[in-house]
C-alpha cells in the first residue's frame, strides 16, 4: 500500500465520525438506517476497521452525501485550459490539453500565405478537422485541399505538410499522438 492510499484510509474514520455527528446522528441510528453493526461503525469511526465500498455506499446514502466526501477525494479543478497561444512559423497554436506528453491536442490558425511546402516525417500519429478556410495537406505523393467540416488522419512517419492555400487563412483542430495508432479508437468492420 503506497503512502498516499495508506493516508486516505486514516482518514476515513474521522471523517465519517465527523459527518455523523454533524448530522446529529447516533450509533445505532446509523445502524438501523444501513444495516451495518454498531461495533462494524465504531471499528471504521476509530480506524480498527478497513473502509470498503460495500460499508461506505451505505453510510453514504444514509447521510445523503457523495462517497467522494467520504473518502475525501480531491475537489474538482476547473476542467477549463486557459494555455497562451503560441506563434511557430508563422501559425498560431492554442494548446487544448494541460497534460505533458501523450496525446496532445491544438486548434491552429494558418495565416494567409505563399509557401511551399516542405515535408517532414516524425514518429506519432495526427488527426486534423478544418474548421474554417481551405487548408493544403501534402502527404506522400497526395496533394489535397481540405475545407471546413473535413477531417484526415495518417502516421506522421509519412512525409507530410500542410498550410495555407494562398486563398486566406485556414482554422483547424489537430489531435497528435507519440502512440502512433493506439490513441485511435477504430470501429469494427459490420458483419457482411
Amino acid at each position: 500500500m503506497t503512502d498516499d492510499t495508506y493516508e486516505v484510509l486514516a482518514e476515513v474514520g474521522p471523517r465519517l465520525r465527523r459527518i455523523r455527528k454533524e448530522r446529529g446522528a447516533t450509533l445505532a441510528g446509523l445502524s438501523a438506517a444501513t444495516g451495518i453493526s454498531v461495533s462494524t461503525l465504531s471499528r471504521l469511526e476509530s480506524g480498527l476497521r478497513k473502509p470498503s465500498l460495500e460499508l461506505l455506499l451505505p453510510i453514504a446514502r444514509a447521510h445523503q452525501v457523495p462517497l467522494d466526501e467520504l473518502v475525501g477525494a480531491p475537489p474538482v479543478t476547473d476542467p477549463r485550459v486557459r494555455a497562451e497561444p503560441l506563434v511557430r512559423h508563422g501559425r498560431t497554436f492554442w494548446p487544448l490539453t494541460r497534460q505533458p506528453g501523450g496525446l496532445q491536442a491544438f486548434k491552429v490558425l494558418v495565416p494567409q500565405r505563399e509557401e511551399e511546402p516542405e515535408l517532414r516525417t516524425h514518429e506519432g500519429y495526427e488527426w486534423l478537422y478544418v474548421l474554417s478556410g481551405r487548408l493544403r495537406v501534402v502527404l506522400a505523393e497526395h496533394d489535397v485541399v481540405m475545407t471546413a467540416g473535413e477531417a484526415a488522419e495518417f502516421d506522421t512517419r509519412v512525409p507530410h505538410w500542410f498550410g495555407s492555400t494562398g486563398e486566406g487563412p485556414a482554422e483547424f483542430l489537430s489531435l497528435f499522438g507519440p502512440q502512433g495508432e493506439r490513441m485511435h479508437v477504430r470501429a469494427r468492420p459490420k458483419k457482411a
